[in-house]
Parts: structure tokens; sequence; C-alpha cells
């Protein structure tokens, strides 16, 4: 059994596998707290990981899509070896700035997987990151729970927040093949989320009207399969203003609906609110 003290010396994986085909996640990741708090978040993401563990076949690789990993001028992908664990907040008790995920990477794989992507922008592949990033706190939190040893090596996707979000949903198009070699893909973000609107004394089950018009709208789309709309929330006008006063935590949900599939049922779950304004639900594609 694998330890979290030796995960990072695993072999490294060199290439992928043909596989049964893996899910796609959106995960409302939410609070970087419940990566540490015995609630209902947190456990479900426990649920999810032993879940997807106990499958006939378990992931190969995760490629996570972090509302919190934002390039301009291009996507990256992570190729260093051992990413770091991020703690990119403030604030938090010193227990949370404690944490460590120390899961691979997979440099020969990001690599190979930069090639084969291509830029939405302009056709090229996407660039490799051999130092600067790591994993964030939008990928450890939730995969901490999940996959608690560590032993499933991670790469990275950035976002080029410079494009529109059609782009974002292309590129998400372009990953529903690794699906198929062994890639468990997840986006983590919020599919509402205004930090300065929260109220920090509400229960998930409440909500501003808007936060929860907002979140209706975007799973009836997700739920009667028009996943190419969800590119358009902007035309949605001022509820998806106050969804999304800035808009990087709904763009991981581009990457996740893109992966999926026209034969795929998306299950639900985490359905609540974390301060009235910060949407935790969350979706299984396959």
């Amino acid at each position: 059994m694998t330890s979290l003290t030796d995960a990072a010396n695993l072999p490294l994986l060199q290439a992928l596998k043909p596989s049964p085909r893996m899910p796609a996640l959106f995960i409302g990741h939410g609070s970087p707290m419940n990566a540490i708090e015995d609630n209902a978040w947190r456990r479900s993401w426990q649920s999810l990981g032993t879940e997807l563990l106990a499958r006939e076949a378990q992931p190969q690789l995760i490629l996570c899509i972090s509302a919190h990993w934002l390039t301009r001028g291009g996507w990256q992908i992570t190729g260093m070896a051992r990413p770091k664990t991020i703690h990119d907040f403030g604030g938090f008790p010193q227990a949370l700035f404690d944490q460590q995920y120390p899961a691979p990477g997979a440099p020969a794989v990001a690599h190979s997987m930069a090639a084969e992507l291509k830029s939405p922008t302009n056709g090229r592949p996407l660039e490799v990151d051999n130092d600067v990033w790591g994993l964030d706190h939008g990928t450890w939190s939730i995969l901490k729970p999940m996959f608690p040893k560590a032993d499933i090596p991670v790469l990275q996707l950035s976002m080029d927040y410079s494009r529109p979000p059609a782009e974002h949903y292309a590129l998400g198009q372009q990953l529903h093949a690794l699906r198929d070699r062994g890639v468990l893909i997840v986006g983590s973000g919020n599919i509402v989320h205004n930090l300065r609107a929260m109220r920090h004394t509400s229960s998930a089950n409440e909500a501003y009207d808007w936060a929860a018009e907002f979140d209706t709208l975007v799973h009836e789309q997700i739920k009667t399969g028009h996943l190419d709309t969800l590119k358009n929330f902007q035309a949605l006008g001022a509820v998806a203003q106050q969804a999304h006063p800035t808009y990087e935590h709904y763009l991981p949900l581009l990457y996740a609906a893109g992966a999926a599939r026209s034969t795929d049922t998306p299950r639900f779950f985490n359905a609540g609110y974390q301060g009235a304004a910060i949407s935790m639900q969350s979706i299984v594609w396959g």
C-alpha cells in the first residue's frame, strides 16, 4: 500500500494506454477549508473517490482544470515530475497551509499531451510548464479527499483567460478522447461564485435569488444535454454578471462539459450553497 510519505517516489507514468472510458467530472470546490473540515461536501468527495476506485478500470492519470491557474497568451500543462502543493490563499488556519498532496506528475505524458492538443486560437500545440506552477488548491483540495493515497499521477491544464468562453469549450471537446486512454478529466470551480456577496451565517439551503436562478438555468442545460449552450452564459445578462463578477470559476465547467459525450447521462450531486453566493453543484458524466 502506498502511503503519503512515499507517494512522490512512485515510478513516473511514461505513456497512456487504451482503457475503458473514464468519467468527466465537474466539482464545485468552494472554500479551501472544505479540504480539511468534516462536512457534507468533503464526505461526498470521499465517497466519489471510493466509487471510482471500485470500478473495474481505475484512472491512469488525472487531468485537472482548476479555476486558480489562469494564463494569458496560451494554454499550459504542468510538466514537472514532482509538482509542488500550492497554498494560493490567505487568512486561513495553519492546518490548511500544512496540507500537502505529493501526487507524482508525468512529464513524458505532459509533453505528448501538449503536442496532441491544439490551441483553439491558432491551432498550435500547447505549452509545457516545467517549473512555475504545481497543484493549486482547486486541485488538491478535492483530490486529497477523493484519492488520499496520492498515487495517481496528476497534471494541471491552465486556462487562457484572455480567450472567449467558446474557445475553452472547444479545448474541452478535445479532451474527450483522453477519457478512452485512462484519463480522468476533472474541472474544479463553481457554477456560481461571488465572494463579495457571501453571507457567512447562511445555511447550505440558502441562496440569493440570482444565484439560485443561474444555478438552475445551468442545471437544466446540462440535464437536457444542451452542453454547447453553456459557453453562451454571458448572454444571460445581469444574472450571469451577479453569479460571476469574474468568470474563472465557471470556465472549468466548460472543459468538463466539452469532454462529455452525447451518450453520457449526467449525475448531479452536492446541490447547495456556501455563503448563499457559491454553488457547490457538481456533475459526473460517464
